[in-house]
């Protein structure tokens, strides 16, 4: 095959704990998928998966790579570094007087009703916090000048103490940085090998507490992100790489490898942030523009908010205890999984989770050890998993193993039957995560029934049905990649840098020259950061404005409606009237006399990717027959049926699926309840319809 005939390949590589994901897309509209085992080094699974595809596609693996135009990674690196406290070794500069800041917080801890919570793990121990002389008013006049010779006399002594990282954070630096600009340059000279992170520019906005958290966070994983991506690029490179390698974001969009390195706060949820976007990619072309999607898998429950497209984005993100205030997808989870173990609590009660039996030894089923009963042992007990086809046969299951296991830790004690128990169980971890909805829907202000449910992971398809019909939902989406759903989202993810900025002023009071001037400077920031690359089809500038009724602790994120790159008087009075009816839905109440305060300023800068535009297939016949491969007993209740089992490799798009029936999946199963039905569409997703005979409204 000749050079012109070679096509471009996008390449997604997310990065769990178990399996490394790769998702190759081509400029044909080809999709191909696998897996492969996560690695120590996390660049030695990226370069297995790679060739793994390469040699599904019957490729060389050179050749391959030499035509990959784009390689997006979702990776792990900056979370485990945070979850495990393995990052840099950290020092902070601050104005004199506030070095205990980030242990003050607020005055009151992340979870305000545990009273047996223990202060968090000190990831900028007091010893390596040094306060300096320097002080900036509110409005960015300088009281007391910057003492240089403290800083120096500072850097010189953390350097000593083997701190390879330096966070600075001085109070008003969001309105003025200039103090913060030449302790960088300081450090430069004094200590150029120490990564330096700046609260100027990692979150230049109001709350003091927020900012100095968020950048020590940075400064403790930005060195481990760098160093890693660094050596990433090399070994790409040195084997024929000659694409561009961007890092999937917690915002959703993707950024390139430098600018991730200096904001590695900003890839917390890098993961997780691939299946949201990969859902409104999917949603697009299904035709669903409001979505829920819930990620089940081992050990926990991700649930998210897609509405008209957009998923929702919170700045009040705890992540290993310490606030990350970036802008971030509004993931919310609960440790409810595959491994979550069912006991017996003191007072007699029957309860699922949150502890998990993990993948060592794994749920009693596994045959590893493991004697508790869990979420899977009772899936392969109610007949919705097959133990003899599970991960496509990769692994075989022992149901004798985890009837045991349900028998002697929930049945005997309760006095029931092995079935009766494993349907309790079903039941209650259902309920669990239909709460989980519920919280990010209803107790925000959304109605669940306005929305689709989208199901991925290893297990969500299997209770998805169930959650649909308690909350109301008439539609569950299950991807045709479900059991690799990230690493698809960062193929299809569009490039993007977020810019904050603080204005507090009373409405009325608003210069909106001012305004439109920060908008501007901030554009023109994010275009730098954006930098110089190949992939970028147009750029789309979002603007919002953060504002709060006087006297009101939290504030209310409000797009602002403008056809123009000018914010006019009328915008800002649509803007003002749509903050009126965010905050009615999501506080149940509204004053349109109460007067009105802007906080901050954010600007999204999209840099729209050329789409690599799939090809629908045409609809066969609705019969799925073909693709029947025979009976299993299943129990939807203490009564077993016998159901239609069918593989989804030879479902064609048209094929209809009455229910009850059995869909297996590599990596996933997907149970279609009775009184549901599932069709194929075109891009071989399976949607099922749901007839609301339980929770919600026939």
């Amino acid at each position: 095959m000749s050079d012109q005939e070679q096509p471009n390949w996008v390449l997604g590589v997310d990065v769990g704990g178990t399996f490394t994901d790769v998702v190759v897309m081509g400029d044909q509209g080809k999709l191909v998928s696998t897996k492969t085992p996560s690695t120590p080094d996390q660049s030695d699974g990226v370069i297995n998966g790679i060739k793994k595809i390469a040699e599904i596609l019957e490729t060389n693996y050179d050749e391959f790579l030499a035509n990959c135009t784009l390689v997006v990674h979702g990776t792990t690196v900056a979370t485990n570094a945070l979850l495990e406290y393995d990052g840099a070794k950290v020092g902070l500069l601050t104005t004199e007087g506030f070095r205990d800041e980030i242990e003050f917080r607020r005055g009151y801890k992340e979870s305000v009703f545990s009273v047996r919570l223990q202060k968090p793990h000190q990831i900028v121990p007091r010893r390596y916090r040094i306060g300096v002389p320097e002080r900036m008013d509110k409005d960015g006049n300088i009281l007391t000048p910057l003492d240089e010779g403290a800083v120096r006399r500072s850097v010189r002594e953390l350097v000593k103490e083997g701190v390879k990282s330096i966070a600075v954070c001085f109070l008003f630096s969001f309105v003025n940085p200039a103090h913060e600009r030449r302790v960088k340059e300081i450090i430069s000279e004094e200590a150029p090998d120490v990564f330096v992170s700046l609260s100027s520019d990692v979150l230049p906005q109001i709350r003091e507490f927020e900012r100095v958290s968020t950048t020590v966070v940075n400064a403790f994983t930005g060195p481990v992100m760098q160093s890693y991506l660094n050596h990433l690029k090399e070994r790409l490179n040195e084997q024929g790489f000659a694409g561009e390698l961007f890092v999937m974001q917690s915002n959703g969009g993707v950024q390139n490898v430098e600018q991730t390195g200096k904001l590695a706060a900003g890839s917390l949820l890098s993961g997780p942030a691939g299946g949201v976007s990969a859902a409104s990619f999917i949603g697009e072309r299904s035709g669903y523009e409001n979505l829920i999607t819930v990620d089940m898998g081992g050990t926990s429950y991700d649930v998210s908010v897609i509405e008209q497209l957009e998923p929702t984005i919170t700045t009040e993100s705890w992540i290993s205890r310490y606030r990350v205030a970036l802008p971030m997808m509004d993931i919310h989870t609960i440790g409810a999984g595959g491994g979550s173990i069912a006991w017996i609590d003191s007072g007699g009660a029957l309860r699922v989770g949150p502890k998990s039996a993990g993948s060592y030894p794994g749920p009693a089923c596994y045959d590893r050890g493991g004697t508790q009963p869990t979420v899977t042992d009772i899936n392969v007990l109610l007949g919705y998993i097959n133990p003899d086809n599970f991960l496509g046969g990769e692994m075989e299951l022992k149901r004798e193993l985890a009837e045991k296991a349900v028998e002697e830790h929930i049945a005997k004690p309760l006095g029931i039957s092995v079935i009766e128990a494993a349907l309790a169980i079903s039941q209650i971890v259902n309920s669990d995560m239909s709460n989980a909805v519920q919280y990010v829907t209803s107790q925000r202000g959304f109605d669940p029934r306005n929305f689709a449910l989208l199901a991925v992971g290893g297990a969500g398809a299997i209770h998805a049905g169930r959650q649909a019909e308690d909350l109301g939902i008439n539609t569950v989406i299950v991807p045709a990649l479900a059991p690799v759903f990230a690493a698809q989202g960062d193929v299809a993810a569009d490039l993007k840098v977020t810019e904050l900025r603080t204005i507090f002023e009373e409405m009325k009071h608003v210069d909106l020259d001012e305004i439109n001037q920060a908008f501007e400077e901030m554009e023109k920031t994010t275009r730098n950061k954006l930098g110089a690359q190949d992939i970028t089809k147009h750029f789309q500038a979002n603007r919002y404005i953060d504002m709060r009724y006087e006297g009101e602790v939290h504030e209310v994120t409000v797009p602002v409606r403008s056809r123009t790159k000018r914010i006019t008087a009328l915008n800002l009075e649509a803007t003002v009237k749509d903050f009126h009816g965010l905050h009615e839905r999501l506080f149940a109440h509204k004053d349109v006399d109460q007067s009105i305060e802007i906080l901050n300023l954010r600007l999204d800068l999209i840099g729209v990717r050329e789409k690599v535009l799939l090809q629908d297939e045409a609809f066969d016949a609705e019969d799925p027959a073909p693709a029947e491969v025979g009976k299993r007993t299943v129990y939807f209740s203490s009564d077993p049926v016998d159901v239609e089992v069918y593989y989804a490799s030879l479902l064609n798009p048209g094929n209809l699926i009455a229910g009850p029936a059995i869909i297996e999946q590599w990596g996933t199963t997907i149970v279609v309840y009775p009184n549901q039905e599932a069709l194929i569409d075109a891009n071989r997703n399976c949607v099922i319809e749901v007839q609301q005979i339980r929770g919600g409204q026939q």
